[in-house]
């Protein structure tokens, strides 16, 4: 007997992360979301988070941090990476990040860093969370 899942089973529910700084987290995170189409979901005293489709994005400062600089190179996230639309789009927002708290990584070989088919923005922010936002791929039209 087939038994139908939930269409949201298996999609991510929520992601928490823990930052030093929420003021400056929700400057960078804050508007990078609001520009991908997230909208803010819930506010309290140490956090917020974004939603976009069943799943949201939390972003607090939580009292049992014991660190102060995500290391992405260190076990656990490396980064987040998110669809931000045609390449255009995806360089308009590269360009824009870097008034919101966000710094480039791979600059030299911007936006081909995850290789040459492969069109993306790989942002840092002052926190050391790196995010990567991939450009659409091309479409490929079929023969007659």
């Amino acid at each position: 007997m087939f038994v139908a899942l939930p269409a949201t089973q298996g999609h991510w529910h929520h992601v928490e992360v823990w930052v030093p700084d929420l003021a400056r987290a929700e400057e960078s995170f804050g508007w990078l979301l609001t520009e991908l189409g997230w909208r803010e979901h819930q506010r309290w005293r140490d956090g917020v988070s974004w939603k976009l489709g069943p799943g949201y994005l939390v972003i607090e400062q939580s009292p049992a941090l014991t660190g102060t600089v995500h290391d992405r190179c260190a076990p656990g996230l490396n980064h987040l990476a998110l669809h931000a639309g045609p390449p255009e789009h995806v360089d308009e927002l590269a360009a824009a990040a870097l008034e919101h708290g966000w710094r480039p990584l791979f600059a030299d070989r911007y936006p081909h860093a995850g290789g040459p088919d492969h069109h993306a923005a790989y942002l840092e922010n002052a926190d050391g969370f790196e995010v990567e936002l991939v450009a659409d791929p091309p479409h490929v039209t079929q023969p007659g």
